[in-house]
């Protein structure tokens, strides 16, 4: 297998009903392309049936084959198309990594009587002392599955709070009173807003060892059902890190000890994540938040900004061998909740900097292969349409992933308008010399050695057209235009 890379493989604002169709169409020209592991949305049915982008849970063991909250399939798909799906992707070599989200649940059948305490939305340590009545829409029995897959009927004790009770009516943050935590929400979850256990919906309770095993169960079953080479984990910052630690273990015993898994824990701060990555036992890799943040900011600020520091600060930088690098995804594209948009013509940049490099698992996004077009309002109310057109040169730039970059790296990080580096490649694959700009026209001089000593070379993107040829003693002299990329490798080898 080609060294790993990431493609999620949907956005936001997908048309209902095609996605799994599009996938298994898709899986030769990405298997060609170079990449090697395909991110699938969450596939199981949601509370908003076929308008749901697969986040607001309601049913882990309906694949789009029960007619439940007004449909069949999901917004992807049937289940006999997801596994057509997958079964095209694994033709072709590709392994599947499934979407994974346990945080929350929402879309209940029934309604029960409870206990609950308020909590302050800003500081969720505060939780008042007096307890009281209040109805909450906590019960999922599933009628529409009627016990296929799994009998487990979730109720209030399976869930640590809620966002809204009815008699009184009144939406906030309520924490449920119930046998777990002595009234506590869970440790282990990022600090922000005091204690980030809470997220939305029905907040599932981890310390519910009924619930525990039940979500163990479904990681064996799922794999029973579909092809199943990793998990992508939602909603990390608010799932106790204890449980994803003895869920990840628990899965790579039961279906592979080569789970590939990465966790969303959306977090810039590096001891956060160090933090984080220790409670889990570094069984996992994160997405590097921060990188996402300067290259939306380099992207703006043009020649601004010093390109020697976009790594500053970073998973990548720090621990590469826990990163899965990325330039944008679902909740970052604009008009969502983590709207970080990066500018189209710092888009090859940015997807250079993750494909190329050594350290991290880089991450494609759908839009940026594929294009999108799409319309909704915005935090200001607004309503907006949006068009994001396709990377021209990505498809080039993962092919060059696979046959280019090799071998060790030496950085030239000596202009804050221009930087590159070199992959020296190894005896049986080829290297590469990457060289971008955020302001003028550039060049720079890469040591390469005598084995390129008069060796041809020409640009990949074909951003530059012409050939450089390295001298007597292998230095190379590389050109890219302004604001852009350019990938040069030897002439015999393209």
């Amino acid at each position: 297998m080609s060294q790993r890379t990431l493609i999620q493989m949907f956005h936001w604002y997908l048309p209902e009903g095609a996605l799994w169709d599009d996938t298994a169409r898709a899986a030769p020209g990405l298997a060609e392309m170079g990449v090697t592991d395909v991110w699938l949305p969450p596939a199981y049915k949601g509370a908003s049936g076929t308008s749901s982008v697969g986040y607001d849970t309601y049913d882990l063991f309906d694949l789009g084959e029960f007619d439940q909250k007004g449909t069949v399939p999901t917004k992807y798909g049937t289940r006999a198309a997801l596994e057509a799906a997958c079964a095209a992707l694994r033709e072709q070599g590709l392994r599947v990594i499934h979407d994974v989200v346990f945080d929350h649940k929402m879309g209940a059948d029934e309604t029960e009587r409870v206990s609950v305490r308020r909590t302050n939305p800003d500081d969720r340590t505060q939780i008042e002392d007096e307890a009281f009545d209040a109805t909450t829409h906590t019960r999922f029995t599933f009628p529409g599955r009627a016990g296929a897959h799994s009998r487990f009927v979730w109720d209030h004790k399976c869930f640590s709070g809620v966002d809204r009770i009815e008699d009184p009516q009144e939406d906030g943050v309520f924490r449920l009173v119930n046998q777990h935590g002595d009234g506590e929400w869970n440790e282990e979850v990022d600090e922000e807003l005091g204690n980030f256990d809470f997220l939305m919906g029905a907040d599932v309770e981890f310390r519910n060892r009924a619930v525990y095993e039940e979500l163990k169960f479904w990681g064996r079953w799922l794999a029973e059902q579909v092809p199943v080479d990793g998990f992508r984990l939602d909603a990390a910052k608010h799932i106790p890190a204890w449980f994803f630690r003895d869920w990840v273990g628990h899965c790579r015993e039961a279906i592979s000890p080569d789970l590939f898994v990465v966790a969303e824990y959306w977090q810039p701060d590096l001891a956060a994540l160090h933090t984080y990555l220790d409670r889990v036992d570094h069984q996992l890799s994160l997405f590097d938040a921060a990188l996402v943040h300067h290259f939306s900011d380099a992207s703006h600020a043009g020649a601004d900004y010093d390109l020697r520091t976009i790594f500053d600060g970073t998973l990548v930088q720090s621990l590469p061998e826990h990163a899965v690098t990325l330039v944008a995804n679902h909740d970052t594209q604009p008009l969502q909740a983590l709207e970080a948009p990066v500018e189209d013509w710092f888009k090859p940049l940015a997807y250079a900097l993750i494909l190329l490099r050594e350290g991290g698992v880089p991450c494609l996004f759908h839009p940026d292969l594929y294009g999108a077009s799409y319309a909704d309002t915005g935090g200001d109310g607004e309503n907006y349409d949006i068009t994001l057109a396709p990377v021209a040169c990505l498809a080039r730039l993962t092919q060059a992933r696979q046959r280019f970059a090799h071998g060790a790296q030496t950085d030239l990080f000596d202009s804050p308008s221009c930087i590159g580096f070199i992959r020296h490649g190894m005896a049986d694959a080829p290297g590469c010399v990457v060289i971008l700009s955020n302001g003028e026209p550039a060049t720079l001089t890469a040591e390469l050695g005598p084995d390129h000593a008069g060796a041809t070379f020409v640009d990949w993107l074909s951003h530059v057209q012409g050939e450089c040829v390295a001298d007597d003693q292998g230095a190379l002299a590389v050109r890219c235009e302004g604001g852009s990329v350019s990938v040069w490798v030897r002439q015999d080898a393209a």
